[in-house]
Protein backbone atom coordinates (compact mmCIF):
# COMPACT_ATOMS: atom_id res chain seq x y z
CA UNK A 1 0.00 0.00 0.00
CA UNK A 2 1.06 3.55 -0.56
CA UNK A 3 2.29 5.55 2.43
CA UNK A 4 -0.40 8.17 1.90
CA UNK A 5 -3.32 5.72 1.72
CA UNK A 6 -6.21 6.26 4.15
CA UNK A 7 -9.11 3.87 4.40
CA UNK A 8 -12.69 5.09 4.26
CA UNK A 9 -13.06 4.29 7.96
CA UNK A 10 -10.01 6.39 8.88
CA UNK A 11 -11.35 9.28 6.81
CA UNK A 12 -14.75 8.96 8.48
CA UNK A 13 -13.25 8.96 11.98
CA UNK A 14 -11.09 12.02 11.23
CA UNK A 15 -14.07 13.85 9.76
CA UNK A 16 -16.26 12.90 12.72
CA UNK A 17 -13.68 14.16 15.22
CA UNK A 18 -13.35 17.43 13.29
CA UNK A 19 -17.12 17.91 13.32
CA UNK A 20 -17.56 16.80 16.96
CA UNK A 21 -14.84 18.35 19.10
CA UNK A 22 -14.50 16.80 22.52
CA UNK A 23 -15.16 13.26 21.30
CA UNK A 24 -11.87 11.91 22.62
CA UNK A 25 -12.41 13.55 26.01
CA UNK A 26 -15.88 11.97 26.29
CA UNK A 27 -14.35 8.62 25.35
CA UNK A 28 -11.79 8.98 28.16
CA UNK A 29 -14.54 9.87 30.63
CA UNK A 30 -16.58 6.83 29.57
CA UNK A 31 -13.57 4.58 29.91
CA UNK A 32 -13.01 5.97 33.38
CA UNK A 33 -16.55 5.07 34.37
CA UNK A 34 -16.34 1.48 33.19
CA UNK A 35 -12.73 0.32 33.08
CA UNK A 36 -10.23 2.41 34.99
CA UNK A 37 -11.00 1.11 38.47
CA UNK A 38 -8.83 0.11 41.37
CA UNK A 39 -9.58 -3.41 42.51
CA UNK A 40 -10.00 -4.54 46.10
CA UNK A 41 -7.79 -7.63 46.15
CA UNK A 42 -9.21 -8.84 49.50
CA UNK A 43 -12.74 -8.72 48.11
CA UNK A 44 -11.69 -10.54 44.93
CA UNK A 45 -9.93 -13.19 46.98
CA UNK A 46 -13.12 -13.71 49.00
CA UNK A 47 -15.14 -14.13 45.80
CA UNK A 48 -12.71 -16.73 44.52
CA UNK A 49 -12.78 -18.68 47.78
CA UNK A 50 -16.59 -18.63 47.92
CA UNK A 51 -16.98 -20.01 44.40
CA UNK A 52 -18.86 -23.32 44.29
CA UNK A 53 -17.58 -25.93 41.82
CA UNK A 54 -19.99 -26.52 38.96
CA UNK A 55 -20.67 -29.83 37.27
CA UNK A 56 -19.36 -30.00 33.69
CA UNK A 57 -22.81 -29.93 32.08
CA UNK A 58 -25.40 -28.19 34.20
CA UNK A 59 -28.38 -28.90 31.95
CA UNK A 60 -28.13 -32.66 32.24
CA UNK A 61 -31.12 -34.34 33.85
CA UNK A 62 -28.83 -37.03 35.33
CA UNK A 63 -27.69 -35.91 38.76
Amino acid sequence: MADNFESDITKFIKQYKDEHPGTEERQRQGRGLLWDKTLDTDLLDGFRKAKVPQKPYVYSSNS
